[in-house]
């Protein structure tokens, strides 16, 4: 992927206020698709009360401090996940501008819109313990399409990825069928069409950050901790943005310490 080469200060100041913006979007995504609600029209709404959110109760962040973390209408208490879903997303946004740069816009354009899918993988995971197709398969078409514009030659690298981390998964899911589902070895696939080759280290780091809570929760709550089960799209999630960010290095270290290439 593209190293920064000029002055990045800008576009990552640029970039902050948009992650905001569509961290909102990726909240407003995470609760209505599992519910079976459309998340194209229709105003945000209290979920207590019903009330519509005004515009100017549905700034990123500063509504929510305005407010105090409730409804205007009803005195509903409003999550804290939601602003800081917001100011998280602005972070990826930014670290993505500063790690990727400007250079290769179409690059850039793929890492923006895999920080908000993995967004909102994570929340629907940790809250519904589903990893919804209708997201996926969004992701993957608005994958496909940004890297046939930008950089064509990468489609096969990327399919090849997809396929070979998505069979890897579901090999595994035969093996172990408690530890993970169908969700989980689609996004793996769909993380293969963003990151290409890179999905192999994502993955390694996504085991390896599912093993160390495993570990932790085991150690702290003994035997009963075995019988919880745990959402493991949040810790490929987390293995994917090391794969976004220095995926492509590990690749080369790799073959370059292990076979010279």
């Amino acid at each position: 992927m593209a190293q920064p080469a000029i002055d990045e200060t800008m576009p990552a100041i640029l970039a902050a206020p948009a992650g905001m913006i569509l961290g909102s979007f990726a909240t407003a995504v995470a609760y209505r698709v599992p519910r079976g609600e459309s998340f194209v029209v229709g105003r945000s709404k209290c979920p207590r009360c019903g009330a519509q959110l005004a515009a100017y109760d549905n700034v990123p962040v500063l509504s929510w401090l305005l407010l105090r973390g409730r409804c205007r209408s009803c005195d509903e208490r409003i999550s804290v996940r939601y602003p800081l879903t917001e100011l998280g997303l602005a972070a990826l946004y930014v670290a993505t501008v500063l790690v990727l740069g400007t250079d290769d816009l179409g690059d850039l354009a793929l890492g923006l819109v895999f920080c908000t899918l993995l967004t909102i993988i994570t929340l629907t995971d940790l809250d519904r313990r589903v990893i919804p197709n209708a997201v996926l398969a969004v992701g993957a078409v608005v994958g496909i399409a940004i890297a046939a514009v930008g950089d064509p030659g990468s489609l096969a690298e990327r399919g090849i990825a997809a396929l070979a981390a998505g069979g890897f998964l579901f090999l595994v899911l035969l093996a172990y069928p408690r530890g993970m589902g169908m969700g989980d070895v689609k996004l793996v696939a769909v993380m293969g069409l963003y990151v290409g080759s890179a999905v192999a280290p994502a993955l390694l780091i996504g085991f390896a950050a599912g093993a160390v809570v495993g570990i932790a929760m085991v150690a702290r709550g003994g035997t009963e901790a075995r019988k919880r089960a745990i959402p493991f799209g949040p810790f490929l999630a987390l293995g994917g943005l090391i794969g976004l960010w220095f995926g492509d290095a590990i690749v080369a270290w790799y073959l370059s310490a292990f076979f010279g290439a």
